[in-house]
């Protein structure tokens, strides 16, 4: 896993207006989050700065919420506290998670906010899918949301620059995505990510980090979910999307 550690402080210009506060963030999952009672258990296992947990906890559930950055982690308490929200806040990689959980825990598991490909290759995608699926019920469902790597890969190497300003607490940034495209699938990828932040003096303040991946074929993670004993119920994978989401119950 690689850090996240600069941009957790400016995390919140790379979510959509839509998602910013944590009740639509989690409005946005509501067609599996009908299928769960009102005091589930549910594990956001990449929880970034908070928004889902925090509008998951909103809704009555019973939340935890983990993530390999020690400041992911803290952004998520301290929103957490300002929504006067109940959520379990812990710094953990997907292989730690079994050190702090008992197996069949939760009634649902979230990986969201594309950070699956963070896992190192296909060792660590494979672990990291299961320590998700030891921690689910019989019945369970993990919810993972991912780049489509297909296009990702197809479009090479470039240098993304938003064509708008983000303004986020009263001011304005503009997010840039360099992307570095290795030969083959299975090699480590690079992205890396910056906000150049624009004070009331006109100065720009940049914080960027470069972060590994390591990308994965659609094809690919469906065998992995069935490696590890779970089932694909529902997918919006789309070659033409950027983005998809799939919902695989355990068997």
């Amino acid at each position: 896993m690689t850090g996240y550690d600069v941009l957790a402080e400016v995390y919140e210009w790379l979510i959509s207006d839509a998602k910013l506060p944590p009740a639509e963030f989690a409005a946005s999952f509501d067609d599996v989050l009908n299928l769960l009672p009102s005091n589930a258990h549910v594990l956001d296992c990449s929880c970034g700065t908070g928004q889902l947990a925090v509008g998951l906890a909103g809704r009555g559930m019973q939340v935890a919420a983990t993530d390999a950055s020690e400041a992911m982690v803290r952004r998520t308490a301290e929103l957490s506290e300002e929504f006067g929200a109940s959520v379990r806040a812990i710094r953990a990689n997907w292989e730690e998670l079994p050190d702090h959980f008992q197996d069949t825990t939760f009634d649902m598991v979230f990986c969201v906010g594309n950070s699956l490909h963070h896992a190192a290759g296909a060792t660590g995608r494979r672990a990291a899918l299961e320590s998700m699926s030891r921690l689910l019920r019989p019945g369970g469902r993990l919810v993972l949301t991912s780049r489509t790597w297909e296009l990702v890969r197809a479009r090479g190497s470039r240098l993304e620059i938003s064509d708008r300003l983000v303004r986020r607490n009263g001011r304005d940034a503009v997010v840039v995505y360099r992307w570095e495209i290795a030969p083959h699938w299975e090699e480590e990828h690079h992205i890396e990510i910056a906000i150049a932040q624009v004070d009331a003096t006109g100065l720009v303040l940049v914080r960027s980090e470069l972060l590994s991946c390591w990308p994965y074929r659609y094809e690919e993670l469906e065998v992995e979910l069935h490696r590890v004993g779970l089932q694909t119920e529902l997918s919006t994978f789309d070659l033409e999307a950027e983005n998809y989401m799939v919902v695989a119950s355990k068997v």
